[in-house]
């Protein structure tokens, strides 16, 4: 769990990076409508609760480094304790006990809101602010800079609008020890969750069967939601990567990917799988799964700080390039498939992401142009594949196969940590899980 002492300490760090004399909003998620007078369950805005682990919606955390304070103004604008709004809608913890729990200079009702923009607002030179995520909160703000600048002292409103994202997002790419923690939990209990379903799996479920095994997993240690829509995709639906309908039926002799992963603590988890339905792969599946575990064994014992995830993509490419070749699937030299990249044929999507709050999580690929080199505290996926689909010109044993191997990982300072392991992904590993089940 993150402490509190930490939440803090970030929102130090943002205010030290911001100009003298300014001041951050950084509003929460609000409910959002499914149907009628239905919600979604509430899921925070992750800038917010990566600054305040607070988990109630139209919120917003006030910042400020304006000399006035001292070291640093902090106050929260929350929802007023109402009884019957939390006989219907669940309980609130209101302005006074956020006062303490929170340690702020302030804390107001979501009454007051634009009373307590307009107050904090004066006086300083710059607001930072994601402005454009939100409508709604984009004309709280715009108004209540209007009404400064109206005012008989105008010089009291803000003379520039400064984007937060970059700053609170370069924060978010380097994971704490807290951090890395959390999402190792979440990386267990995904774990678990994807050998149930390696256990449950067979032929004649449907795969939305098989996704209820994912979730009930979740829950039953202690991540309440996926971090994502979860993919099961058996036969050639494993061939589209973002496969979410999980409708048909399992056939004996399909190949089922899984690609699911919990959220905890806030914290996003991402693994990809790929099992027999029947508990034993053909041999043209075992060529292609073999190749796809080769390209990501590779990358993993070379990953480290300084290298890229271009140069793991490369890396990657190459290793699949060759065994396609090796198969016949691609025909030609590996030296001119690699310079016409006909791999991207097969393998289309990129090796791997930044991973955290977000399961694309924030952070720049590049700096000034360049592939960012990777360092200590970042997290990231893991993820070659091969997709052959029925229309593929290859041979038939090997249409309808999509192979994709998923692992989450830390940089440290000698190579990755790899959050994911207790999810078996060698062959006879698999094998012998599901035979066992």
């Amino acid at each position: 769990m993150i402490s509190a002492q930490e939440f803090i300490a970030r929102q130090d760090r943002l205010l030290a990076q911001c100009l003298e004399n300014s001041v951050c909003l950084i509003p929460a998620a609000s409910m959002v409508t499914r149907s009628r007078d239905t919600e979604y369950l509430f899921r925070q805005n992750s800038d917010f609760w990566y600054l305040t682990g607070f988990n109630e919606p139209d919120a917003w955390l006030i910042l400020s480094n304006h000399p006035r304070y001292g070291a640093s103004y902090r106050a929260m604008v929350v929802q007023a304790k109402d009884e019957q709004a939390e006989i219907w809608q669940g309980r609130r913890l209101g302005a006074e006990a956020a006062l303490a729990q929170f340690s702020l200079d302030e804390a107001f009702e979501l009454s007051e809101l634009e009373e307590a923009l307009m107050e904090t607002l004066q006086n300083h030179d710059n607001v930072y602010f994601a402005l454009g995520e939100n409508n709604a909160q984009d004309s709280l703000l715009t108004g209540a800079l209007d009404a400064l600048r109206q005012a008989p002292k105008a010089s009291l409103a803000p003379h520039a609008i400064q984007d937060v994202r970059p700053i609170l997002h370069e924060m978010r790419v380097f994971k704490s020890a807290c951090e890395v923690a959390v999402m190792k939990a979440a990386g267990e209990i995904s774990a678990h969750a994807h050998k149930r379903a390696m256990q449950f799996a067979n032929p004649g479920c449907f795969e939305y069967h098989i996704e209820a095994e994912l979730h009930h997993a979740f829950a039953m240690e202690g991540a309440r939601s996926p971090a994502y829509s979860t993919i099961v995709g058996s036969g050639e639906n494993a061939c589209i990567l973002h496969y979410t309908e999980n409708s048909a039926q399992v056939k004996d002799g399909d190949l089922i990917l899984v690609d699911a992963g919990c959220e905890y603590q806030g914290y996003a988890a991402d693994i990809t799988r790929t099992f027999p339905a029947n508990g034993t792969f053909t041999e043209a599946q075992r060529e292609i799964y073999a190749l796809v575990l080769k390209a990501q064994e590779s990358v993993l014992t070379t990953l480290g700080p300084g290298s890229t995830l271009n140069d793991a993509m490369m890396q990657s490419a190459e290793v699949i390039t060759e065994g396609l070749v090796s198969l016949g699937i691609l025909s030609g030299t590996l030296a001119d498939n690699l310079a016409q990249q006909t791999w991207r044929d097969f393998y289309m999507h990129g090796v791997g992401h930044f991973l955290g709050l977000d399961v694309h999580d924030v952070g720049d690929y590049k700096i000034n142009g360049e592939d960012r080199p990777l360092k200590p505290g970042m997290a990231l996926t893991i993820e070659p594949g091969i997709y052959i689909a029925s229309h593929h010109n290859v041979e038939d044993k090997y249409k309808g196969i999509g192979v994709r191997i998923e692992d989450n990982v830390v940089i440290t300072a000698t190579g990755v940590e790899v959050l994911t392991s207790d999810v078996p992904k060698t062959i006879d590993d698999i094998e012998a899980l599901m035979k066992g089940a």
